[in-house]
């Protein structure tokens, strides 16, 4: 069984996605609502809950064979304030960092560490902000590299995520978890202009890490729609005409597509804010009838919450996304216990990492290297 330190949990969506052979040492959060729910579904006996800055390594017991931090993204985010590594959510990684220096300083450096952020992180600041996050890490004495994986090759979402998963420096690497180079499939451009910037000592560093194709599913959004919603009412008709009115004919005109589809159509919806022709800044609803729901983000205003329209001829419905479609976008079974909150509901989901993405990255990256490191040191007994 390997073992595993959880930063900046969350609800436990990274543990989730780790499973059973995996298990948690320790795991820290400092918001106390997603706690409340980590602990409704795996239990308070090794969460703490509180600032990361606050933490000692004292508070983390034995030595883990990884540690996974899926730390702040709104500096980071395209959308967001443009303060990157220096502002007060995504600047924790440095606390956390400070963390990973000290275990090390101690002989109990994790085996392996996991960065799980927005891609954002790439471009921030001009690709300054991923230079000093590979600095760190390789004055660290890791060996790292990054991946970009979309979580629609798993669930029906598309949600981008970059993934930095770093090896410390003397374990080896099996030809099997590295390429030679970039893997269009899993390093796109904005991944290795990255990589381009990045210091001498970091490219010294760097793996391209090698992943297989994933197994297509075959699970769409409208799968994952509820009959009966929990937690959501449906609109009222003026309420769906008026999220109609809110539509560029472009967007318009996919409805009435819908219409002609002789079938029912479930679509995703988001508002905007957007420019009309003449420059001016409106508020635009945005429709997607493909099978695939938009990027879950936190409810940061009604504009970042998802709808749902569902078309059956002439019929046009329309309400929020529910709390359950929210977590069965993230791939979390139906047996997860869900807060009672709607936004807080919302938030944990918007919040998180993608349950099967973890597993994929487990079982292709994260196993077969400990794997490798338990034999190498086997032999070097």
């Amino acid at each position: 069984m390997y073992s595993y330190y959880e930063f900046f949990a969350g609800g436990g969506m990274a543990r989730a996605g780790l499973g059973k052979e995996w298990h948690c040492l320790f795991a820290n959060d400092i918001d106390v609502k997603k706690a409340a729910s980590y602990t409704a579904n795996w239990g308070s006996q090794h969460l703490k809950i509180g600032d990361i800055s606050s933490l000692s390594t004292k508070e983390m017991p034995g030595t883990a064979n990884l540690a996974w931090a899926s730390f702040p993204c709104q500096d980071l985010s395209l959308a967001g304030n443009g303060a990157g590594l220096s502002g007060k959510r995504s600047g924790t990684f440095w606390p956390f960092w400070r963390l990973v220096r000290e275990l090390s300083a101690e002989g109990r450096a994790p085996s392996l560490v996991v960065l799980e952020n927005v891609c954002g992180a790439l471009t921030s600041h001009e690709g300054k902000d991923f230079g000093s996050i590979g600095s760190a890490i390789a004055d660290c004495k890791y060996r790292f590299g990054a991946v970009v994986i979309d979580a629609v090759r798993f669930v029906p979402q598309s949600r981008p995520r970059l993934f930095i998963v770093c090896i410390r420096e003397g374990l080896p690497i099996p030809q099997t978890s590295s390429n030679s180079g970039p893997d269009p499939a899993w390093h796109p451009r904005h991944l290795t202009g990255a990589h381009q910037k990045l210091s001498p000592p970091s490219k010294a560093a760097w793996v391209w890490w090698r992943l297989p194709v994933p197994p297509a599913h075959s699970v769409t959004f409208s799968d994952l729609i509820e009959v009966e919603p929990q937690g959501v009412t449906w609109h009222t008709p003026e309420e769906t005409r008026y999220l109609l009115s809110l539509m560029s004919p472009i967007n318009r005109k996919k409805v009435e597509l819908a219409k002609r589809m002789g079938r029912r159509m479930v679509g995703g919806i988001y508002k905007r804010t957007r420019e009309d022709e003449k420059g001016k800044r409106i508020q635009r609803a945005e429709v997607r009838f493909d099978d695939v729901s938009g990027c879950l983000r936190t409810p940061v205003g009604g504009s970042s919450r998802q709808s749902v329209i569902i078309v059956e001829s002439k019929s046009v419905r329309s309400r929020l996304l529910s709390p359950r479609e929210a977590a069965r976008l993230m791939g979390l079974p139906d047996s997860y216990s869900l807060p009672q909150n709607y936004n807080e509901a919302y938030h944990l989901a918007g919040d998180g990492v993608v349950v099967p993405v973890v597993r994929f990255l487990a079982a292709n990256i994260l196993e077969p290297l400990l794997v490798a490191a338990e034999t190498h040191g086997k032999e070097a007994a």
